[in-house]
């Protein structure tokens, strides 16, 4: 399976990023043969992503808004952000500590919750930001000297994490941006789908997947007789590390997802994986690597899992519209003026951020802590703990 340069009903990319595209492809496929002919899909998805100065989230495309690629919760309205600020507080004012973002995109996100915190007199002395995209990095500072200087002192960007943190780790859409590996299970025996080069092009190819951490995960899985899915142990192990960091507090992760059950459904039978380019989504993830962003759902099971297992207590889980109602999205609507435009704006990004048919349903909230007393804002109604 390849891909062409461009298609008709896609905007095509401009001649620069053609050239950075090219770029990228023969650093993958350079990778390629050093490696004997085979990489995992895992390899080639994090270098397409990550690769220093060539990734996607390493490059200096625009990734967030309408001149992007994709928006997020953030980027549709601040009552996002003010909406999490109250999860905030609780965890702040119990555990005496600081905020963690962990990919903080556009910043947005950042300015929001700050805004709303510094409105209730509770801002943490810190509000670090764990980056890997120096670009994303640039972005996020000029964004707070446009609309907030005086906070800026607040911000500390992080190049790994804390050996020991106490106060809120917050990780909106990070989980679906880790590597997967692809699995396909046929006929009682398990393969690993990898990537080749044939005719210059990027193609697959299976192959039978020995024993490892990959093949116990795998072989936890029944699923159907022919079914291709993929497996994140990335997120795990992210988890775990961030466990091992946390001293006092708690770790909030929204994303989009399902408990395993559903995740490995008999009917979901070809994965998760999508391609997003300029507002569409695409199914062929060698199309113009580089440029676009690769992504998979979350297996919240097995984030769950490995949270307990590393000593966290599950705090809750529950779907994304759930956590915002429960933590007073709804209030700080009740409070703006029905008659302004700006009210509209916000309606119609509530709307999407709630209904079950948009992002209400699909995306989750998943919550860990260690050592508080009390639980965190969001998850008092609807915990679907359970079904995890």
């Amino acid at each position: 399976m390849s891909s062409p340069v461009s298609t008709p009903k896609l905007p095509p990319p401009d001649p620069d990023a053609l050239l950075h595209c090219r770029k990228v492809r023969a650093h993958i496929q350079a990778e390629i043969e050093r490696a004997g002919g085979w990489i995992s899909f895992a390899r080639y998805m994090e270098l397409a992503l990550y690769a220093p100065g060539l990734g996607y989230y390493a490059g200096g495309a625009a990734k967030f808004g309408a001149a992007g690629d994709f928006i997020t919760a953030p980027e549709m309205t601040p009552l996002f952000g003010r909406t999490l600020a109250r999860s905030a507080e609780a965890v702040l004012q119990e555990s005496g500590g600081d905020i963690l973002e962990l990919g903080a995109g556009s910043g947005r996100l950042a300015l929001d919750l700050l805004r709303e915190l510094e409105c209730r007199q509770v801002l943490p002395t810190q509000y670090r930001i764990l980056e890997v995209s120096p670009d994303l990095q640039a972005r996020q500072r000029a964004l707070f000297e446009a609309e907030a200087p005086h906070l800026l002192e607040r911000l500390v960007w992080l190049d790994r994490l804390p050996e020991r943190f106490s106060g809120l780790i917050l990780a909106n859409e990070v989980l679906d941006a880790m590597p997967v590996h692809l699995v396909r299970w046929l006929e009682g025996e398990i393969f690993e789908r990898g990537v080749i080069v044939r005719d210059g092009e990027f193609a697959w190819r299976d192959q039978p997947l020995s024993a490892g951490p990959l093949w116990q995960a795998a072989s936890e899985i029944e699923p159907g007789p022919d079914y291709l899915s993929e497996i994140n142990l990335a997120a795990p192990a992210w988890i775990n590390s961030l466990a091992h960091s946390l001293e006092r507090g708690a770790i909030v992760c929204l994303d989009y997802g399902f408990p395993r059950a559903e995740y490995y459904h008999p009917q979901r039978d070809s994965g998760t994986l999508r391609v997003h380019y300029r507002h569409h989504s695409l199914d062929d993830p060698f199309y113009l690597p580089g440029l676009c962003d690769l992504t998979a759902h979350v297996d919240f099971s097995a984030v769950a899992r490995a949270g307990t297992e590393a000593g966290l207590d599950l705090l809750g889980y529950t779907s994304q519209a759930n956590y915002l109602l429960n933590a007073g999205l709804l209030d700080f609507m009740a409070g703006m003026d029905p008659t302004t435009r700006d009210y509209l704006r916000t309606a119609s990004a509530v709307q999407k951020l709630l209904q079950p048919s948009e992002m209400g349903e699909l995306f989750k909230a998943i919550a860990f802590g260690r050592g508080l007393d009390g639980g965190v804002p969001g998850f008092e109604r609807g915990d679907r703990c359970g079904a995890l």
